[in-house]
């Protein structure tokens, strides 16, 4: 899916760089090529592609990265699940 693109200007997606060990896991784990790694940093680089899913986030060591669906438009497990709940009439979970 490398011409994947979810919603304009909308990722929550956020990259603490300081933080990055360049260990590269976010990039073997995201499904939609966000990310890079340059001069061993992680760099968000398609931020557009981005569907907050939190694979990255959960699979960095180093806590370098973070995505919160309550920030924003969130991840598509959340909104998801966030129809399926409201047409049951039910509160919305995740799992995120």
């Amino acid at each position: 899916m490398k011409n994947f693109k979810y919603l304009d200007n909308t990722a929550i997606l956020t990259l603490d760089v300081k933080k990055c060990s360049g260990c590269s896991r976010c990039i073997k784990v995201c499904p939609h090529s966000v990310l890079t790694i340059s001069n061993m940093v992680a760099h968000i680089v398609n931020p557009n592609s981005c569907m907050e899913c939190g694979a990255c986030v959960k699979n960095c060591p180093e806590n370098a990265l973070f995505t919160n669906p309550d920030d924003g438009c969130g991840c598509a497990a959340y909104i998801i699940s966030s129809w399926i709940a409201k047409l049951k009439g039910k509160p919305s979970r995740c799992g995120c």
